[in-house]
């Protein structure tokens, strides 16, 4: 019988399932179980995990199968794997039901299989899911950790439920658990998206006052706050204080934010003056820049440089869209 060395086996189903081919990796650890080689389920689970943190989230859900094939059941750290696997493949649904065949075992759920469970509902934007399971914590009395709370707050962000976000924040910081960038990111974009310019400036500031630096999700969020609120100024000025920050600029929001911040503020020499900068950068401008340039340029009346942004933006085959379209009718109206 071939004798199969347990690390090299390892390292050589990552390099398999690198190059996409994670079948041909579960064959080779289906290998391992026929040889004399004894696998239980801790070094099972530990290859879960570190096949989630890879992505290969299906090859760690196939390792899982694995472990129930095993005479021995699967404990709480394989099911925590197996949840974990889950939150990295977006597969919430697969995550609940784990979840419930854990108790179906007589097996207790702790907090990281919660808090991974939460954080699967959360990137599939079941924010009820989330909020269910973070109200099933408190009754179990599992304590509730920053990352449970992280991942309730981001689930009711990226659902637009802005209310329940900030809600699950404060109870976070009444709970004397520290807030990361990320918790704070989904604060801001929660004020943002309910409109309150102020309390995303304020959030803002007080993620400084924790000494916490802000990256370029948290600048995007209160750029677009301040954009809505009709502050551009502001929007300006933390654009401006983003690159001096070193903070790489995202192209479809930081700049599109600070293009529309000068559209709004009748700014169409900085507009350009932007989409120029992204150029020089090395970033195309897409149609949501393209179109601010051009509203900025037409409502300062500067109808043969609005053209030539239009121009321009075909020559980057991208389609016009209704604004710019717009824009081109004006000024062939105005010459007939």
């Amino acid at each position: 019988m071939l004798e199969l060395d347990i690390v090299s086996c390892s390292d050589d189903t990552i390099a398999s399932d690198t190059d996409g081919q994670w079948q041909q990796a579960l064959s080779l650890l289906s290998e391992m179980w026929e040889t004399r080689f004894e696998l239980d389920a801790v070094r099972c689970s530990d290859w879960m995990s570190s096949c989630s943190e890879c992505e290969l989230w299906q090859l760690a859900l196939a390792l899982f199968g694995k472990v129930r094939d095993m005479k021995q059941e699967p404990q709480v750290i394989s099911y925590n794997a197996g949840i974990s696997a889950c939150k990295t493949g977006v597969q919430w649904q697969l995550a609940l039901s784990l979840l419930s065949e854990m108790r179906q075992a007589q097996l207790e759920p702790d907090a990281a299989s919660y808090s991974d469970a939460i954080s699967a509902c959360g990137t599939s934007e079941q924010w009820q899911q989330a909020l269910s399971l973070l109200s099933e914590m408190w009754k179990v009395k599992l304590e509730t950790d920053a990352i449970s709370y992280r991942a309730g707050i981001s689930a009711c962000e990226t659902a637009v439920q802005w209310q329940q976000a900030l809600s699950l924040f404060c109870e976070m910081r009444e709970a004397r658990l520290e807030p990361d960038v990320i918790s704070y990111n989904a604060g801001v974009n929660a004020w943002a998206r309910g409109k309150r310019w102020q309390r995303a400036l304020l959030l803002f500031s007080d993620m400084r006052k924790a000494k916490l630096e802000p990256d370029t999700i948290s600048y995007n969020a209160v750029m677009s706050s301040c954009n809505k609120g009709r502050q551009l100024p502001r929007a300006l000025s933390l654009f401006s204080e983003m690159r001096a920050a070193r903070l790489e600029p995202d192209c479809k929001i930081s700049y599109s934010a600070g293009i529309s911040a000068c559209e709004k503020g009748q700014q169409w020499e900085q507009a350009v003056a932007l989409l120029n900068e992204m150029w020089n950068a090395k970033i195309v401008p897409d149609v949501v820049c393209y179109s601010a340039g051009i509203s900025a340029c037409s409502i300062g009346r500067q109808w043969q440089r609005a053209v030539a942004l239009l121009s321009e933006m075909c020559e980057a085959t991208l389609e016009p869209d209704f604004i710019s379209s717009t824009i081109q009718l004006q000024r062939r109206n105005q010459r007939v």
